[in-house]
């Protein structure tokens, strides 16, 4: 005989009305109110500074100055926009990030995917000890300086974009996530699979990537992320103007109008002009193509991390 969970208990979330209709219970209804309040405030929190961030590029330097810039641009103007954006070099770099970017995320899923795929497997003879070699990397560094000499002087990737993607490909963290999610996977259909005829190439490339769409789209997020928003690597192995990222032309920007030096070769009220809200200006340049980015695989993130991160 199957009891109704409502009738067992009526005050834990809904009860159930003599006509049959489901009634919420009023400490589920306050619970709710509560929830609803509370993130609403965490919405307000989370999006009031970059609301702020582009109040502050598109405002005046008075304003700004002056601390009256809140949600919406006082003394409007796109000074900063047309000197930043009316520079070829700014958009060169521009290019360059999105090809960092793109070679640099393609490089990384393929070490990690194939990496967590070879490691989840318990028949790969030592398997504890390619578990062991990555997560010693977490604890242990060869240093700044070794790795300058490693990649400038020895593979001689200076002034290269290898230098940038290369180093870095490799996240211990979204290697050990992705692990588990293999392990969750279930071990019958790679044995279906296997009994077609695939090979174990065969099972990971047909069977096991086409079921990872979530955690896969988290870790594509993750990585291209990081490699957009990343300027060391570049800044430390190039010198060549044409070849920095966006980052870094972005960055020298702000040191330069830190530095009250003239950007754009103008003086005057535009030059103090620039040097006010060049910040607010990069930065929202810099997070804008993530932020139109992300919502095509928003619905993947919250599945795949958590999948990957509890185990079965």
């Amino acid at each position: 005989m199957v009891t109704d969970p409502l009738a067992v208990a009526p005050d834990i979330a809904a009860v159930r009305t003599q006509g049959g209709a489901v009634r919420d219970t009023p400490g589920y209804r306050a619970f709710r109110v509560v929830n609803v309040a509370v993130l609403l405030l965490v919405c307000v929190v989370t999006l009031y500074p970059f609301v702020n961030l582009v109040a502050k590029a598109f405002s005046s330097e008075g304003y700004i100055a002056a601390g009256q810039v809140n949600l919406w641009p006082r003394g409007f103007n796109t000074t900063t926009f047309q000197a930043v954006m009316g520079d070829p070099m700014f958009w060169t770099n521009y290019k360059n990030t999105l090809v960092y970017t793109v070679v640099g995320t393609i490089i990384a899923m393929l070490l990690t995917t194939t990496y967590a795929y070879a490691i989840s497997r318990p028949r790969l003879k030592g398997r504890t000890f390619f578990i062991g070699l990555a997560v010693f990397t977490m604890f242990f560094g060869g240093g700044l300086i070794p790795n300058y000499i490693l990649i400038a002087n020895f593979l001689g990737w200076r002034n290269s974009m290898w230098a940038v993607v290369v180093p870095g490909a490799l996240s211990v963290f979204n290697l050990l996530v992705m692990k588990s999610f293999f392990e969750n996977f279930p071990a019958e259909l790679e044995e279906a699979a296997a009994i077609d005829g695939l090979t174990t190439y065969g099972i990971f490339g047909r069977v096991v990537i086409p079921l990872s769409k979530a955690v896969l789209a988290t870790m594509t997020l993750f990585y291209a992320v990081g490699l957009w928003n990343s300027w060391f690597s570049a800044y430390l192995y190039m010198d060549r103007k044409e070849l920095f990222p966006v980052t870094v032309y972005l960055r020298n920007l702000i040191a330069a109008a830190t530095g009250a030096q003239e950007v754009t070769g103008g003086a005057g009220a535009d030059a103090v002009q620039i040097g006010a809200n060049i910040q607010s200006v990069t930065m929202l340049l810099t997070v804008l193509p993530i932020i139109c980015f992300y919502p095509f695989i928003q619905k993947y993130f919250v599945s795949g991390v958590m999948l990957g991160s509890v185990k079965g």
